[in-house]
């Protein structure tokens, strides 16, 4: 991984530019490592380049979070000048925030129109070291034209959606012509990595078994209801979830259920904008709904989603911060949510009749981007990437059927007890 990681530090410097007028200042910036979300990005930070006079380039990252996060790590540990703007994961602030500033300098108050518990999730002893580019949640995308077909609904728990995953696969099956792509029931991100986290625990507090730390950071995960949880998703493996699956991660779900040859699919909401476009086969055949979860219960899709800050090493540091500002305000927000289906931070835009018209789901699920569960960031802090790697490592024996539930609960048990005996 480090070499992966030193191949892009060395690369950095053929980054997309910005066209150069006579500019004060040159301002570096990773956001987005690849496709759309690349392009937003230098959409966006070359009209801020346009109305401000200096110039900006965007640095090549991994797309992988993982490999970026080493990436990161290794230039904020050197002090490295290069970046000046870094993107970061919702789960990153306790890991990386005491290399950022403080923006509250530099916001007027702009923090307040956001998503108070994002807010709070970036800001560390006090200190604002990101804002909020956009939120994520998990959500979940069916076949709105199958469930209809058969005269099923969408389903609200998880037994319900393996229960109807299975039937419809089974009876489009039996009616397929002979050499077709078989249909699957569900697919998700059952990679081992940080979105099998992420899935997993969707799993697990949608079916009353709590998280995996609580704000304390006490051990929660072991406990009958996570059991029951993990030991059902291990049970979708070569049923309703093709083996692949364990290989997954949001690019490869989503492509096999907009090829067509998936009911449901647990993915970001970015992945609506795709599947409605013009060339995608299942174009006005999806629909949306929150992630299952025992009734009464509230949304339970993990918040996502990334932040901008401006790093302490930064030779431009107040224009850094300009940048960051431009970027997370409304307008910015309103056109990525517009043009890609990215989650606004501002409550105020899930009002915005152009916003709903792109986006008619963002409306019915609103609860869910507003009030998601958090992964324990913050109680593990700078020792989540451990508790994470544990967490999805345990998980992922489960689904490849290396491990039963109760034992691989109980050994997660104790390897978090044993990252943090010496405090967290």
């Amino acid at each position: 991984m480090i070499r992966r990681c030193l191949a892009f530090l060395l690369a950095a410097g053929l980054g997309l530019a910005a066209a150069r007028p006579v500019a004060a200042v040159e301002v570096t910036i990773s956001c987005g490592a690849l496709g759309q979300e690349l392009e937003l990005c230098r959409d966006g930070a070359e009209a801020w380049a346009r109305q401000s006079g200096h110039s900006v380039k965007i640095v090549s990252v991994p797309n992988s979070a993982s490999e970026r996060l080493a990436l990161y790590q290794m230039m904020l540990a050197g002090a490295a000048p290069q970046i000046d703007v870094y993107q970061i994961d919702v789960v990153w602030p306790g890991i990386l925030g005491h290399h950022f500033i403080d923006l509250k300098p530099f916001s007027r108050g702009a923090e307040a129109r956001h998503f108070p518990a994002i807010i709070a999730n970036n800001t560390v002893d006090g200190r604002l070291i990101a804002m909020p580019l956009y939120t994520d949640a998990g959500v979940l995308f069916y076949r709105r034209d199958l469930l209809e077909k058969h005269g099923r609904a969408v389903p609200s728990t998880w037994e319900a959606l393996t229960e109807t995953a299975a039937a419809i696969q089974q009876a489009e099956r039996a009616a397929a012509p002979p050499g077709s792509q078989p249909l699957w029931g569900y697919v998700f991100q059952g990679r081992a990595y940080e979105g099998l986290t992420v899935n997993a625990l969707e799993w697990v507090a949608g079916s009353g078994g709590g998280t995996i730390l609580d704000a304390q950071a006490h051990v929660t995960i072991d406990n009958d209801r996570a059991r029951a949880a993990l030991a059902r998703a291990g049970g979708w493996i070569g049923r309703i979830a093709p083996e692949g699956v364990l290989t997954y991660t949001e690019e490869e779900a989503r492509g096999l259920f907009q090829s067509g040859n998936a009911v449901f699919m647990r993915n970001w909401p970015y992945a609506w904008a795709l599947a409605e476009g013009e060339d995608s086969p299942v174009r006005g055949k999806v629909g949306i709904a929150p992630l299952p979860r025992e009734p009464g219960d509230a949304p339970t899709g993990v918040l996502g989603g990334w932040n901008l800050g401006v790093s302490r090493y930064s030779r431009h540091p107040a224009e850094a911060a300009a940048l960051v500002m431009y970027l997370t305000d409304t307008a910015e927000q309103k056109r990525r949510a517009v043009v890609a289906a990215y989650n606004p931070t501002l409550p105020a835009l899930y009002e915005d009749p152009e916003v709903l018209k792109a986006n008619p789901f963002f409306r019915t699920l609103f609860p869910t981007f507003s009030g998601a569960v958090a992964r324990p960031s913050l109680a593990a802090g700078s020792k989540y990437n451990r508790v994470s790697n544990a967490f999805w490592t345990r998980v992922h024996g489960v689904l490849a059927g290396r491990q039963q539930a109760d034992p691989a609960l109980e050994g997660l048990a104790q390897d978090l007890r044993r990252i943090g005996r010496r405090g967290w």
